[in-house]
C-alpha cells in the first residue's frame, strides 16, 4: 500500500420491517428500495428483518448488476432477518446465533423464534481486510417493565466478543443493524467500551437528517406513537459504528437518515429510517486520532460499565433461577397428583372423575417441565456471560492495581496484543 493509500467506503444500513403479511406495502417497498440501491450503488448494503427468504431472493435479482456478491443469514425457526448486498467479492462469512433470545411462550413477540444473530463479512478492500458485522438485538417493548434486559445485556456482551474474537486479523471493522438500545442504555455503551467502536452519528463532520440522529421518527407514517413512549422527537436505536487498527486512522465523512419518508421524498421504506455514512480510511493518523489510550482515567469507565452489565446479568440469572423453581414445585405437584388418580382408579374410587382429571394433570406436568427446562438454560446462559464478565472485572482490577504500563495489555490492548501474535 502507498504511504498516501485512502479508501472510501458508503455504507447502508435498514431495518425493513419485511414480515409477511402484516407489514404494510411490505412488496412496493422493497421494490422502491431495490431501485434506490441501484441508483446509489454502495459499497455494502446491510439490511435487517427480510423474515422472507423470498423478499431477499427478489433483491438478489433486482440488485445483482450492481451488488454480485450477497448472503442471507440463516437461523432461528423463522429466520435471522439479517442479509447483505456487496459490491465487492466476499471471500469469507459466518455467524452467530445469541445464546439468549426472549421467550418461547411469549408468542406475540416472536424474538425467540427468530433466531437473532450477529453475521460476519470479510472482504478484501484496496489490500486492507475489512470485517463487517451485521445484527439485530432482542426488541425492547416496555421501557418501564422490560423483561428483557438482562437478555439483552447478554445479548450486547456476546455481540461484542464475537467482534473482539474474530477480528484480530481486521484492518477495519463495521458494525450496522438495529441494536434496540439507544446511545446511553447499558448495552449500548458495553458494547462501545469493549471493542472501542465509534459512533458514526456522533464522529461524522457531515450529519443531514433526522433530529438528534433518530431512527424511528413521529413522522414517519408507519410508526406508532406509543412506540416512541417518552420520547416525542424520536429514539435512535439503529447503528453504524466502526474502527480501524493502530497505524490507519478512519473518519466518517457524512452521515445521513431518511426523515420519515424515502430520500425522494416518497413513502418512508419502513418504519425505521435508513442509514447513510461515507467512510474514508487512510494511513499516518493525526495526533488528535481520538483512539483510546487506556490510561487509568480511561479504563474507569469500561470498569464501571463492567459492573453495571454484571449486576444486571446476575439479577436476570437469580429470576431465572426462581422460575425454575416454581416450575419444579408444579412438576412435582403434577406428579403428585397423578400418582394420586392412579390409585383412585386402581381402588374403583371415582374413577370417572379421575380419568376426567388425567388429561389436565399430565398437560401441567408437561408444560411446567418445558417450562422449568427453558428456566434452567436460561439461568446456565445468563451465568456465562456473567463469568465472562466477572473475569474481565478482575484483569480490570490487576490493570487498576499494577498501574498504567500495564494496563493497554491488560485490559482493550490486549486485542493488539493478539492480533500481532496471530501474524
Amino acid at each position: 500500500m502507498k504511504p498516501n493509500f485512502t479508501l472510501r467506503l458508503r455504507v447502508f444500513n435498514l431495518n425493513c420491517w419485511g414480515i409477511p403479511f402484516l407489514s404494510k406495502h411490505r412488496a412496493d417497498r422493497l421494490k422502491r428500495l431495490g431501485d434506490f440501491l441501484n441508483m446509489e450503488s454502495f459499497d455494502l448494503a446491510l439490511l435487517e428483518e427480510v423474515w422472507s427468504e423470498q423478499d431477499f431472493q427478489y433483491l438478489r435479482q433486482k440488485l445483482l448488476p450492481t451488488y454480485p456478491a450477497a448472503h442471507y443469514f440463516r437461523s432461528g425457526i423463522i429466520g435471522s432477518g439479517l442479509c447483505v448486498f456487496s459490491k465487492h467479492p466476499i471471500q469469507e462469512f459466518t455467524q452467530h446465533v445469541f445464546t439468549l433470545n426472549g421467550y418461547p411462550y411469549m408468542i406475540h413477540h416472536c424474538d425467540w423464534f427468530c433466531g437473532k444473530a450477529v453475521g460476519l463479512l470479510v472482504l478484501h478492500l484496496s489490500g486492507l481486510v475489512l470485517n463487517a458485522y451485521v445484527t439485530h438485538l432482542h426488541a425492547e417493548y416496555n421501557r418501564q417493565k422490560d423483561i428483557y434486559l438482562a437478555h439483552r445485556v447478554a445479548q450486547a456482551w456476546e455481540l461484542a466478543q464475537f467482534i473482539h474474537h474474530t477480528s484480530k486479523k481486521a484492518d477495519v471493522v463495521l458494525l450496522c443493524g438495529d441494536l434496540n438500545l439507544h446511545p446511553k442504555d447499558l448495552g449500548c455503551r458495553l458494547l462501545k467500551e469493549w471493542t472501542g467502536l465509534h459512533d458514526a452519528y456522533l464522529e461524522t463532520r457531515d450529519f443531514k437528517g433526522s433530529e438528534e440522529g433518530c431512527t424511528m421518527v413521529p413522522k414517519n407514517c408507519y410508526v406508532k406513537h406509543q412506540e416512541l413512549g417518552p420520547f416525542p422527537l424520536g429514539i435512535r436505536i439503529d447503528y453504524i459504528l466502526y474502527k480501524a487498527v493502530s497505524g490507519l486512522y478512519i473518519s466518517c465523512k457524512t452521515f445521513k437518515t431518511t426523515t420519515g419518508h424515502d430520500p425522494y421524498s416518497g413513502p418512508p421504506f419502513s418504519d425505521h429510517e435508513a442509514l447513510m455514512a461515507t467512510l474514508c480510511v487512510r494511513h499516518s493518523p493525526p495526533q488528535h486520532n481520538p483512539s483510546p489510550t487506556h490510561g487509568p482515567a480511561e479504563s474507569s469507565p469500561l470498569t464501571s460499565v463492567l459492573r453495571e452489565a454484571w449486576a444486571e446479568v446476575d439479577q436476570g440469572m437469580a429470576q431465572a433461577h426462581w422460575w425454575a423453581t416454581m416450575a419444579g414445585y408444579a412438576v412435582g405437584l403434577g406428579l403428585l397428583l397423578l400418582a394420586l388418580l392412579c390409585a383412585l382408579v386402581a381402588g374403583g374410587w371415582m374413577r370417572e372423575a379421575a380419568l376426567l382429571l388425567w388429561t389436565p394433570n399430565v398437560g401441567l406436568v408437561l408444560g411446567a417441565g418445558a417450562f422449568y427446562l427453558f428456566h434452567v438454560q436460561e439461568a446456565k446462559g445468563l451465568c456465562k456471560t456473567r463469568a465472562e464478565l466477572q473475569h474481565v472485572l478482575g484483569r480490570a482490577r490487576e490493570a487498576q492495581d499494577l498501574g498504567p504500563e500495564s494496563q493497554p495489555a491488560l485490559l482493550l490492548g490486549q486485542q493488539e496484543r493478539d492480533r500481532a501474535e496471530e501474524q
